[in-house]
């Protein structure tokens, strides 16, 4: 089995776009969006999360098997999180 050579350029350059995504998060911080804050800042943590996974983990070039590994872990991520939050809608929250 071949491995793919990545040029060094290449991880330059995602290494420069996540320090620049890092400093954009830090000035969003700075800026009142509102309810939007926490969207912009979860759009932006998505975007580095995707960089580091598929440049620096290497699963653009990896195997189908890996990236089925990785779908099957982001996928029960996400029925935790659903069964999290169904049970956190569902409570009442009153003041007694």
């Amino acid at each position: 089995m071949t491995d793919r050579i990545v040029a060094p350029t290449t991880y330059f350059n995602v290494f420069a776009a996540l320090i620049a995504l890092t400093l954009l998060t830090v000035g969003v911080s700075f800026i009142d969006l509102g309810a939007m804050h926490t969207v912009v800042g979860l759009v932006i943590a998505i975007v580095k999360s995707l960089l580091v996974v598929l440049f620096f983990m290497h699963l653009l070039y990896s195997s189908n098997r890996s990236r089925l590994a990785i779908g099957a872990g982001l996928f029960w991520l996400g029925i935790l999180l659903s069964l999290t939050l169904a049970d956190y809608f569902t409570r009442h929250w009153w003041a007694y």
